[in-house]
């Protein structure tokens, strides 16, 4: 995610970390750069200019913190103005504070990933506490209807039965009357795709609004198509008036351009943002985290939330349990691997410490982290409960055995198990010399082998 954009601005503020001192030229020129940058990564041209204007009136006209250099003082102006322009400090929360049940609209262009972000929706206010129903609203792509109905049966959310000949209206009004007799309390209406250019198609999201007056109408963006999506969700706001966006694909997004640009175009808050396939893989938007995401400072909160919600607190609890009793076994090992999958690929969770995008980069030369972590599962599930427990029973012929069937070599087999033993002999010493001594160890340069 933003990749290209995080690796230009590095590169801009690269030049600016050589210098003791900054004159007002070198501001202007970094600024230039920056500009650039932003048009590069396909940013509104006005919203470039007036966050150019912006940074640099505060960077020439404040004083120098004692406690940062002249540069980091830049850095520091410019992640906050992408903050602000991104909507730090505002209400990006849903707003449901009305009688039940409440009706959400998701509208956007075909193609953008509204049926899919509706099941994720669901997904998440099922976990907030709410009883959501969907609703199939979108009678004119061939089997959109059984599609939500499939996305519904997979996340067990119930998904009101609606069919293609039937006017998206009546459907919406009939799926509140069966919420309220049923008691779920949050309609979720999945519209068709429309171009914001076709009058009738809009027209009937109109009388949606009118119908059912949705609390929340949210126009789904596919943050692939930069300025595109931009200048669609200002139509679409003309003529509904909508109260938030969700980016979606925000995942495969390099540049960036829709989400540094939506909000000060459409003056609407962008609240989620889709970051993967899986059902789990919406985010609330936090426009403050993510300037720190696009100029490679990680997301450490984001990272400590997203374990919160992977890891289940009876699975953790049972874990330290088994560590305490049996030691750190390959058993253990495997546990702990399986845990950190549920967080996502490791690109993903490196790219939210601070500091691990130049790291990355190395490790994306040695290798995609995934396939290792892939391989070292299998050579673990190969081996019996037994052996999992205790690896020095697992001799020549035991090692061809498992490589078989992992589908890797014996090699690999000898390779997992050298630094298996490397790390349990580096998990004594840590349990024998505590938190002091922890700190001395990593001092040292000291480091886990996996």
């Amino acid at each position: 995610m933003f990749d290209n954009l995080t690796d230009k601005f590095d590169a801009v503020f690269k030049k600016l970390r050589g210098h003791g001192r900054l004159t007002e030229q070198n501001i202007q020129e970094a600024m230039r750069e920056v500009r650039l940058v932003l048009l590069e990564a396909d940013v509104n041209f006005r919203v470039v200019k007036d966050f150019v204007a912006s940074v640099t009136a505060r960077a020439v006209g404040q004083d120098v913190l004692k406690s940062l250099t002249p540069a980091q003082q830049v850095i520091k102006v410019v992640r906050e103005e992408l903050g602000q322009l991104m909507g730090e400090g505002e209400v990006y929360a849903l707003d449901l504070a009305a009688r039940p049940p409440v009706s959400i609209m998701l509208c956007g262009l075909q193609g953008a990933g509204k049926t899919t972000t509706c099941g994720k929706l669901a997904l998440k206010l099922k976990r907030d506490k709410r009883s959501p129903l969907l609703v199939p609203a979108d009678i004119y792509r061939p089997a959109a209807i059984e599609q939500l109905k499939t996305v519904g049966r997979q996340m067990d959310i119930p998904v009101f039965d609606s069919q293609p000949g039937q006017d998206p209206v009546v459907i919406c009004e009939n799926a509140r009357r069966y919420a309220e007799l049923n008691g779920y309390d949050t309609l979720i209406l999945d519209t068709a795709g429309r171009l914001h250019i076709d009058e009738e198609l809009m027209g009937e999201l109109v009388r949606i609004k009118a119908s059912l007056q949705p609390r929340e109408i949210l126009f789904v963006a596919d943050a692939m198509t930069g300025q595109d999506a931009v200048n669609v969700a200002k139509s679409f706001d003309e003529k509904l008036d909508i109260t938030g966006v969700i980016l979606s694909k925000l995942d495969g997004d390099a540049r960036g351009g829709a989400a540094l640009s939506i909000r000060a175009v459409t003056g609407k808050p962008i609240k989620f943002v889709g970051l993967g396939e899986k059902f789990e893989a919406l985010e609330v938007f936090h426009p403050d985290r993510m300037a720190q995401r696009i100029l490679g400072m990680g997301d450490v909160l984001s990272l400590i939330e997203k374990a919160q919600t992977a890891v289940d607190k009876d699975q953790a609890a049972e874990l330290e349990q088994k560590l305490r009793k049996e030691g750190f076994t390959l058993e253990t090992f495997r546990d702990q691997l399986q845990a950190i999958k549920k967080m996502g690929s490791m690109e993903s969770i490196l790219k939210m410490i601070p500091g691990a995008g130049k790291a990355m980069k190395q490790v994306k030369d040695m290798g995609m982290p995934d396939k290792e972590l892939k391989k070292i599962e299998a050579i673990i599930c190969s081996m019996t409960p037994k052996e999992r427990r205790d690896h020095r029973l697992i001799n020549g012929s035991r090692r061809l055995r498992i490589a078989k069937g992992s589908g890797t070599t014996v090699q690999d087999v000898n390779q997992l198990l050298k630094r298996f033993t490397e790390a349990q002999k580096m998990m004594k010493k840590m349990q024998k010399a505590g938190p002091k001594g922890l700190k001395g160890m990593l001092g040292r340069g000291g480091g886990l082998p996996f």
